[in-house]
């Protein structure tokens, strides 16, 4: 939550990639306080460091680079040993969850990778101090700074290979392939790692969807910078952009998604709407058609902001009997809005006060006016008529 008390989103813009280290730094570089957080990985109990983070410029962008200090040298830890160290620790239960989904996320795909169980994977880059410092920190710094809901835009793939402690690998390296299923991904042609397993873990773990840039107001934004100078003329820089999601009004640009079923039963398609809507969608319909043979049918159609596209999609193919779907980013235009409450002889009752071009328009909402007249025993047109007799003076606007 910000100062105001509205719920904060932020898009992690991975234009030349995200490793564990540029997310924390980006996070930091965001306002996450060094001693604040270091209070927080002290809960962990490891073996002692200290954090230091300083400016850098990159194609004259000032960014801030983490440094861990450690007099002890730590070796690779299991998955069994990282979890008992999260589980035991007295971090806050929402820290944990997260930082075990993210470290799951790794342990699975490492232990598809090297064909063993997950438990019997030893974590070796990703199984020392730094790995689980960015980690567990990038975790507490986006609980720390009310960060609720995080989009990440799609993933830029090199070529090439790189060493690690199993020799030569194909970038991208096998683990990242692994991680990132299901997530929009795109070849560049540089040969040197953009995306590591710890970034692709935390953006996959954490990340509510894949996509463009979501509709926001903009609060703050991080700048996290890497360690090596990338080729070329590309900035190695991870930026996160912090702020309140809002649904911009009049002119947007959404997208709209539709298959055509002729043998799925509409029966389910109250549940469908219902999925649909939750995740974000703004528009579900169900078009009777005629299809191939002469079939009758329904063309399902959704309209949706493009950042909460690639979930709503996956629910339409799990839910229905679609094998396929075609969609299309579209402009729209709607008119300003105001949510609130007005006075009626039952009761205070939701309204809508819409801003059309002849003037401003009271709209009764259905659900809190049928819940009226259920409760009173009355019609529900009789309350639709109170709502309309109601002077713009008398409506309150509701607290976001």
């Amino acid at each position: 939550m910000s100062a105001t008390g509205q719920p904060l989103i932020a898009y992690a813009d991975c234009f030349s990639g995200v490793s564990g280290d540029m997310f924390l730094g980006a996070l930091i570089d965001a306002g996450l306080g060094l001693e604040e957080l270091q209070a927080e990985l002290g809960k962990l109990r490891l073996e002692e460091f200290t954090l230091q983070s300083f400016k850098q410029q990159d194609h004259a962008i000032s960014a801030t680079r983490l440094e861990i200090q450690t007099d002890k040298s730590d070796g690779a830890r299991t998955w069994k040993d990282i979890r008992a160290l999260i589980e035991h620790s007295e971090l806050h239960g929402a820290i944990k969850e997260k930082s075990l989904r993210v470290f799951t996320c790794l342990a699975e795909a490492e232990a598809k990778i090297h064909g063993c169980p997950a438990d019997a994977v030893h974590f070796h880059e990703i199984g020392g101090l730094d790995s689980i410092i960015d980690i567990l920190g990038s975790v507490i710094g986006l609980h720390t700074l009310g960060i609720e809901q995080l989009i990440t835009s799609p993933l830029p793939m090199p070529r090439g290979w790189i060493r690690c402690d199993h020799g030569l690998l194909p970038l991208p390296a096998p683990a990242v392939c692994e991680i990132l299923k299901d997530v929009p991904v795109y070849g560049v042609t540089i040969d040197q790692e953009l995306v590591t397993p710890t970034g692709a873990a935390l953006v996959k773990s954490l990340s509510r969807d894949f996509g463009d840039f979501p509709a926001m107001k903009i609060l703050q934004t991080g700048y996290g910078a890497g360690s090596r100078k990338l080729d070329g003329d590309r900035p190695n820089l991870f930026r996160l952009i912090i702020g309140h999601e809002r649904q911009v009004p009049e002119r947007q640009e959404v997208e709209i998604i539709e298959t055509n079923l002729d043998d799925w039963s509409p029966e389910c398609y109250p549940h469908l709407c219902q999925q649909l809507f939750s995740l974000g969608a703004l528009d579900v319909s169900l078009t009777p058609i005629h299809m191939k043979k002469g079939r009758p049918g329904f063309m399902l159609q959704v309209i949706t902001d493009p950042g909460r596209s690639l979930k709503i999609k996956h629910t339409i193919l799990s839910e229905t009997t679609a094998i396929g779907l075609r969609f299309r980013h579209e402009k729209r235009m709607t008119l300003p809005s105001k949510t609130g409450r007005v006075k009626t002889p039952w009761g205070p009752v939701q309204a809508k006060r819409v801003e059309t071009p002849a003037g401003s328009v009271l709209y009764p909402e259905y659900e809190d006016c049928r819940r009226l007249a259920l409760e009173n025993q009355i019609p529900l047109k009789d309350v639709y008529a109170a709502v309309n007799r109601c002077s713009l003076e008398e409506f309150v606007e509701s607290e976001e």
